[in-house]
């Protein structure tokens, strides 16, 4: 660095660097944060579907993330596969993300869409995308049901 201001993760050298104008915002997500919420398979799955539409169903994102999982169409995902993928979405992967700021969830309605942070995670994801798995981007922005997956 060329100023003798060295960040060591403490909030003051934080705070001193933000105010110094070469650190985006606090409000801006930190860079952990997006690595958090995008370093889990299903979570950046999750995720990718958001840049398509912000508002999912649980069980809709189970059953696309449960096709791709298993190579299969939407329509071909079992009861089975499906249930596996909604039970790790529902316990881990969803309150993680809500965790993060990326996403809200509706526990009545089971209906997710985005939160705060989430231009910042998407932003990342859709600049990191193909080096992640395009092929898993390209299914996961897909239409449901279009049976030529």
């Amino acid at each position: 660095m060329s100023d003798d201001t060295k960040w060591d993760g403490r909030d003051d050298a934080h705070t001193e660097r933000s105010s110094a104008g070469d650190l985006p915002p606090r409000e801006i997500l930190e860079l952990d944060h997006v690595y958090e919420a995008l370093g889990h398979p299903r979570r950046r799955y999750l995720c990718y579907t958001l840049l398509e539409d912000a508002n999912w169903s649980l069980i809709d994102l189970a059953t696309k993330i449960a096709a791709w999982e298993n190579d299969v169409p939407d329509h071909e995902v079992t009861d089975g596969q499906r249930e596996r993928v909604y039970v790790s979405l529902y316990h881990a992967h969803v309150p993680k993300l809500v965790d993060e700021g990326v996403i809200t969830f509706a526990d009545e309605s089971e209906t997710i869409t985005t939160a705060g942070n989430a231009e910042q995670v998407l932003t990342a994801l859709a600049g990191m995308g193909a080096t992640l798995d395009g092929a898993q981007e390209t299914h996961a922005r897909s239409e449901m049901n279009d049976g030529e997956q």
